[in-house]
């Protein structure tokens, strides 16, 4: 493991943050640790800053904890179709996937 990873107590120290909350966190998926063998959580610097994002949301703009998870897969899927959008035209598969992942967005928006 060539990455830092912290355990539940640090990072909740890093963070500002109870523990209890970012177990909160996890129980709702909207952060996945690793798990060491004994499975105690490890906080990736990546799910480090997934938290202080979901803090934002939370904490200054005022949003519950169900409309950051929604924003948050709202996010994920803009982020797969991003690739996808650039000024060659899209192959049929590549256009196939962009539909799927728009009809998954639309989806989450509730535009179904």
């Amino acid at each position: 493991m060539d990455e830092d990873v912290y355990f539940i107590s640090v990072a909740a120290r890093m963070l500002g943050m109870h523990p209890q909350t970012l177990r909160k966190y996890e129980r709702l998926g909207l952060v996945q640790p690793s798990r060491t063998l004994g499975s105690m959580r490890l906080y990736s610097r990546e799910e480090l800053e997934r938290i202080k994002v979901i803090r934002r949301l939370v904490d200054d703009a005022g949003i519950n904890l169900a409309g950051v998870q929604r924003l948050m897969s709202v996010a994920e899927v803009v982020q797969r179709i991003r690739p996808l959008m650039r000024d060659e035209p899209l192959s049929a598969r590549e256009n196939r996937r962009l539909v799927h992942e728009l009809d998954q967005l639309a989806r989450l928006l509730g535009f179904d």
